[in-house]
């Protein structure tokens, strides 16, 4: 029997709401239980595998490869890796300059500095 039941991957980040906004463009969904503070937004994906985004006014982005882990990182299904590398860099991802597979995986920024992979299914 297990403990508990997994809920979601939360990120700090400075701006809740901008990086929910980038998220959903990402992989659709509803922002939901927002606190009234503004502090905390949730998007509930379509998969269930729901992400937070909460405020954080000291956040300090992760520099991989080049220094501070990349503490956490989200990793996202795709069909064709080229379109999804077109779209998200529309909607303000950053490509990784260290890519160590490409032709299996994309590493990418989000707007806040977190990093994120496309892979090939």
């Amino acid at each position: 029997m297990p403990i508990a039941t997994f809920s979601l991957a939360a990120l700090d980040c400075p701006d809740p709401h901008a990086l929910v906004s980038f998220y959903q463009s990402l992989v659709g969904g509803e922002v939901k239980r927002e606190s009234e503070s503004s502090e905390w937004v949730r998007l509930e994906t379509p998969t269930g595998s729901d992400i937070g985004f909460q405020r954080d006014e000291n956040y300090q982005p992760p520099n991989w490869p080049d220094g501070r882990s990349q503490q956490a990182h989200l990793d996202f299904d795709v069909s064709d890796l080229d379109q999804a590398e077109t779209e998200a860099l529309a909607i303000g991802a950053t490509k990784a300059a260290i890519q160590p597979s490409p032709e299996e995986w994309r590493v990418f920024l989000d707007p806040a500095g977190h990093p994120f992979c496309l892979c090939k299914v």
